[in-house]
């Protein structure tokens, strides 16, 4: 399926590694033009110029701290007007006690994934309106919709933008412009194994152990390839999916058990 990508323009930060440099692989693969963030400089220049090689696109480098404003600043400067935002802030989270989560925690958690992605979509929001298309996708977690002990303050946050997006949806939706969130679950990266063996050193367990039994409730029996998330983005970036708007897409292999 041809998506109608072609010659479009995308932000996606995160994106030197796991699921953000997923989807910009996949938007690439659609001949979309990249503005590619990510902390680390050498990480994504190299990830930059493995997809200028493969997909033969134009890709533009920023070496930035998505979470600041002087970060966001430096990647919408260097975008300019773009067609499709991917918003993944790229921050690792670690189950904290809800009676040990600070003041300081929760603002931490709604700048980082509530406040910083809400800014990137208010600044290109107004052009895709203006411009008659614009996809937005916000990356989540699976967890939004069944949260877990230890997490209060990240799904705060995860939460709070999803509430927020889902209302303004029907506002851009008449310039089709879209914003969606996509909830992954459990995909093969190095967060996921990250996170895993801190799971087995905090229960004083395996990492094997850990992993046997992440599969075992996994209806699907094994981690998903980045890519799998990458071209679910990719869809959702298309010019066939601008009927589905505010919506939080769960892509866990089954796991999640609900009906909505």
């Amino acid at each position: 399926m041809d998506l109608g990508l072609k010659g479009r323009k995308a932000i996606v930060s995160a994106a030197s590694r796991g699921l953000g440099l997923a989807a910009a692989r996949s938007l690439a693969r659609e001949g979309v033009a990249l503005t590619m963030n990510a902390r680390s400089a050498e990480a994504l220049e190299k990830a930059a110029a493995d997809i200028r090689s493969e997909f033969g696109v134009e890709v533009t480098a920023v070496a930035a701290d998505f979470n600041t404003p002087e970060g966001r600043t430096a990647i919408l400067e260097a975008a300019g007007e773009v067609d499709i935002l991917v918003n993944n802030p790229g921050v690792r989270q670690v189950p904290t006690p809800y009676a040990k989560i600070t003041g300081d925690d929760w603002r931490y958690w709604m700048e980082t994934h509530f406040m910083s992605s809400l800014e990137m979509i208010t600044a290109v929001a107004p052009g895709m309106q203006a411009r008659k298309f614009g996809r937005i996708v916000n990356m989540s977690v699976s967890f939004i919709k069944f949260p877990q002990v230890g997490f209060a303050h990240s799904h705060a946050a995860r939460l709070a933008l999803s509430g927020a997006v889902a209302a303004m949806s029907r506002e851009l939706m008449p310039d089709n412009v879209t914003i969606n969130t996509v909830c992954p679950g459990l995909f093969d990266t190095d967060a996921l194994h990250t996170n895993l063996h801190g799971h087995a050193k905090r229960g004083n367990t395996t990492y094997e152990a850990i992993v046997e039994n992440r599969l075992s409730t996994c209806p699907a029996g094994r981690f998903a390839d980045p890519s799998e998330c990458g071209d679910l983005i990719a869809f959702l970036c298309s010019a066939q999916s601008g009927f589905m708007s505010g919506q939080n897409i769960v892509n866990d292999g089954g796991v999640y058990q609900g009906l909505f």
